[in-house]
Order: structure tokens, then C-alpha cells, then sequence
């Protein structure tokens, strides 16, 4: 049996990014999921049933330690003799195919999620474009996640390989059964839903490239005009990198309209409950939360970046805006607050359209195709 390594930086990556695709994949190969410590990876060898190993990466630079993660890496390749190294994450990809390359692994994978050197500038985003340039070199096959990703790469020419996108996209696609209004999930969001409310849910980080300080500031115009509106922010937050802006924070605080429910291992109970759902991220690989949204009959307000721009048709499933326009995301909240009519339209579409494109299932078979061709698999 072929053996396979699919390796993050941290194990929160396997652990929610992969869910039930290593089990999968674990029926005709030997899986080993490989990250950083920490209590997801026993979650996920318990339920993905494969193996699972630690190896220290740290997700910021640091020569050093990354050095050592490195040799590590090397030492972990040569006592597997893996068939096949598959990387998501920019530092795990970076150290498993450089490590992967010089223990000569035959089929060397990584994933490009988002990407964060297009936002970047100076020093920073030439370092960023060297890394990535070298985990090209250094792959066999680059699988960027969606058509956005893959002009980023090609526009700042950081591979001259062959592109690979896997079916319409996104690392694993989306369970339509699981995201779907249950009778469990209504029961849940009602308990959530504030009677003669209009609700606006974000799900995410609270940081500052997740557009936070802009919706924050535009939910609070929108509400001078309808105190009836509610905005309902899922998600922790991340004072070491990229904080919200301290009025900000007081205002997720302490603002009469605004509900702060901080991190949630389940968040279908809050896309039920909500009537629009908006995401004014600045950059984004494929975000997984707009599938869910839209799996939940959702119109979305995103940005224009990349992801967003894949699973949001303008007119069709959502509204799509500037980035970091707060003028603009103001407008979209109170077009669609105040337009029924057109809220109906969008929502009428929205899972039937992310159903015919991110299935997981459907995605599933495409991932095990290119398997199959990758490591030669006769049947």
C-alpha cells in the first residue's frame, strides 16, 4: 500500500480543514498526518483513523527553529519513505518540500490556500515570494485552491509548473447534509433569533484583515437607521497578529445592537438564525464560511479578493464590494435590509449553486482521481 503524508503547520489545519477526507483517503492508502503538537491531532487520528505524528513548526519566520524543523522533517522522511508528501500551509509547505526534495519523495504536493505576500509590501512581501517560489521549486505537482490563487501566482510568476486546480476548488468542499437546516440546527437558532430582529452574521476572526474595524463601523451607521438590526460576530480574537482596532473592540463589546459570541465548535445555529451574511475579508484563499452560508440559503456580502469571488455571482447568490470600503459595505447591508424582494431572489439560489459546484463528495472523487494518477495506481 502506498503511503501518504499530509502535513500543516498546526494540527487545527487537519483537524477542521480535512475533516473526513483522510479517512477517505485512508481506504486505499497509508495515511500519516503530520503538524505541530497539540490536542486536535489526537482528534484526528481518533477520527480519521490514521496515523499521526508531531513535529514542531512554528508559523511565523524564525531561522532557527525552522531550521530544526527542517532536519526534523528530513529525519521523519527518511524513516516513513513516504510515496507522496501533501502539504496545505505556507510553513508546512515550505519545510515538506524542501525536505521532501532532498530525500528525493517521489510525488511532492502543496496547496495553495490564500495567499498572503498580494497584501503585503517592502521586505516582507519579497521574502514571502522567494518562499513560495522555492516550494515550487521544490514540488512535483501545485495545486493552488482556486482561480484567483492561481492568477496570483501566475501574475507574480512565482512558478513557471503547471497550475492544478482539483474540480471547482476548495481544500474539501462542503457537506450539504450537515450544513442544512435540521430540525436540530432550527431548534438551536431559535433560541438564538431575536424576535423582530434583522440579523447580519460574521463568522471568522476578529482581526483586522477580516474587515472588522469596517463592518463594525458600518453596522453602527446601518443601526441609526433601523434599530431593529442585529450583527452576530462568531469568532475569537487574535490579540498577537493583526488585532481590530481598540474603539472597535469596545465597540463588539459593549454596542446594544451588536451580539459577540466568541468561538463556537458549531456555528450552523447562527447562519440559521441570521437573514444575511457578510464577509468583508481583505484576502482569502477559498473561504470555507460563504460555502456554509450559502448552504444555509444565505445571500452573502463579500469582497472582491479571491474565493469570494469564485462562490459569490453578483446578482445571482450575494452582493460583491471593495475591499476596505466601509461607504460600500454600508450600502450592500442597507440594500439588502431594505429590499425583500431582492433578498428573496439571491437566497433562492444560493445552496442549489454552491451544491452544483463544492459538493464534498463530488470534490472527494476529484481528490482521489489525482491521486491515482499522481502515484500511478493501476485498477
Amino acid at each position: 500500500m502506498k503511503k501518504v503524508l499530509r502535513i500543516s503547520t498546526i494540527p487545527l489545519s487537519l483537524d477542521i480543514l480535512l475533516k473526513g477526507q483522510l479517512k477517505m483517503l485512508a481506504e486505499h492508502y497509508e495515511v500519516v498526518a503530520v503538524s505541530s503538537p497539540g490536542p486536535e491531532l489526537q482528534k484526528v487520528a481518533e477520527r480519521e483513523g490514521v496515523r499521526t505524528v508531531e513535529l514542531p513548526m512554528e508559523r511565523r519566520i524564525s531561522l532557527w527553529k525552522d531550521l530544526v524543523a527542517l532536519i526534523r522533517m528530513i529525519r521523519l522522511f527518511r524513516k516513513e519513505k513516504p510515496d507522496m508528501v501533501h502539504s496545505l500551509t505556507p510553513k508546512a509547505g515550505l519545510l515538506s518540500m524542501l525536505a521532501g526534495w532532498i530525500c528525493r519523495v517521489p510525488v511532492r504536493m502543496h496547496l495553495f490556500t490564500g495567499l498572503v505576500f498580494p497584501s503585503t509590501t517592502g521586505w516582507k512581501q519579497k521574502l514571502l515570494i522567494l518562499t513560495d517560489k522555492l516550494t515550487c521549486a521544490c514540488a512535483t505537482y501545485v495545486n493552488p485552491e482556486g482561480l484567483g490563487v492561481k492568477r496570483d501566482l501566475e501574475r507574480y510568476h512565482i512558478t513557471s509548473k503547471p497550475l492544478h486546480i482539483i474540480g471547482n476548488g476548495n481544500i474539501n468542499g462542503i457537506d450539504m447534509v450537515y450544513y442544512s437546516r435540521s430540525e436540530e440546527v432550527l431548534e438551536k437558532a431559535a433560541a438564538i433569533r431575536e424576535e423582530g430582529s434583522f440579523t447580519f452574521c460574521f463568522v471568522g476572526r476578529m482581526v483586522g484583515d477580516k474587515g472588522i474595524n469596517e463592518l463594525v463601523s458600518a453596522f453602527k451607521e446601518v443601526y441609526s437607521k433601523h434599530p431593529e438590526a442585529r450583527l452576530v460576530l462568531v469568532g475569537p480574537f487574535e490579540e498577537q497578529l493583526d488585532p481590530v482596532l481598540p474603539e472597535t473592540k469596545e465597540e463588539i463589546l459593549h454596542h446594544a445592537g451588536i451580539r459577540f459570541m466568541g468561538w463556537q465548535n458549531d456555528v450552523r445555529p447562527f447562519l440559521a438564525a441570521a437573514d444575511v451574511f457578510v464577509f468583508p475579508s481583505y484576502r482569502e484563499g477559498f473561504p470555507n464560511v460563504v460555502m456554509q452560508a450559502g448552504a444555509f440559503d444565505l445571500p452573502c456580502i463579500v469582497t472582491d479578493i479571491n474565493g469570494c469571488n469564485e462562490i459569490i455571482v453578483p446578482d445571482e447568490n450575494g452582493v460583491i464590494i471593495p475591499p476596505k470600503d466601509k461607504e460600500a459595505l454600508q450600502v450592500a447591508m442597507l440594500r439588502l435590509m431594505e429590499h425583500p424582494e431582492e433578498r428573496e431572489h439571491l437566497a433562492g439560489n444560493t445552496r442549489r449553486m454552491i451544491e452544483e459546484r463544492y459538493e464534498q463528495q463530488r470534490l472527494w472523487k476529484e481528490i482521489a482521481k489525482t491521486y491515482e494518477v499522481l502515484l500511478n495506481i493501476e485498477h
